[in-house]
């Protein structure tokens, strides 16, 4: 199906609303369309009726070339993040191949990237929701964390902070998780995974 040329964007991010959640290694997601917002000089304010909050603009250089965007958080907590962001989808009118999704994954190291098209959810409920709203045709920008250490449980894992250790790193890579948002939308989906995926 070919997508129209002038449809914007939706780059989701994914995360728990509130600050006690804000540093979560499940918000980073949250982390990485707040620093979009700011490139493009946004500010997230609550979408209608919509449970999310959102900023419009473009990205990408001036003129014909860039894109429209809508920047999403949902506000509806990681497990119902498919009814905000598919009430979105239908406000906007958006092609499920317009839409991408910034998360954490479990089962990539700390910091690296992976882009992609469609696929499972992994046992990650934001996908999960949102696989479930909308069918699994959306982009993906997997953010690694890494797997807990030891015995600790997956889901207290993803709900605490990122270490110490790995906050001296944490700018650069949501900073990168950003470009790689832009290079997929200026560039696609390949050339993004090529320059992006390590």
């Amino acid at each position: 199906m070919s997508t129209p040329a002038n449809a914007p964007w939706l780059i989701v991010g994914l995360g728990n609303p509130g600050p006690e959640y804000a540093m979560n290694r499940h918000n980073v997601g949250f982390m990485v369309v707040d620093l979009l917002a700011d490139r493009i000089g946004g500010r997230f304010k609550r979408a209608g009726k919509a449970q999310a909050q959102v900023v419009e603009g473009r990205i990408g250089p001036p003129g014909p070339d860039s894109r429209r965007v809508v920047l999403v958080k949902p506000m509806s907590y990681m497990n119902l993040s498919g009814g905000p962001v598919n009430a979105l989808r239908d406000f906007y009118k958006v092609p499920l191949a317009n839409i991408v999704a910034v998360h954490d994954e479990l089962d990539i190291d700390y910091g690296v990237l992976r882009l992609k098209l469609g696929g499972g959810d992994n046992g990650h409920n934001g996908l999960k929701s949102m696989t479930k709203a909308m069918g699994p045709d959306y982009h993906r920008v997997r953010f690694g964390i890494g797997r807990p250490p030891g015995r600790m449980q997956v889901a207290d894992f993803v709900l605490k902070d990122f270490s110490p250790t790995e906050r001296k790193e944490l700018d650069y890579f949501v900073d990168r998780a950003a470009d790689s948002v832009e290079c997929l939308l200026a560039e696609g989906l390949e050339r993004a995974q090529s320059s992006y995926n390590s």
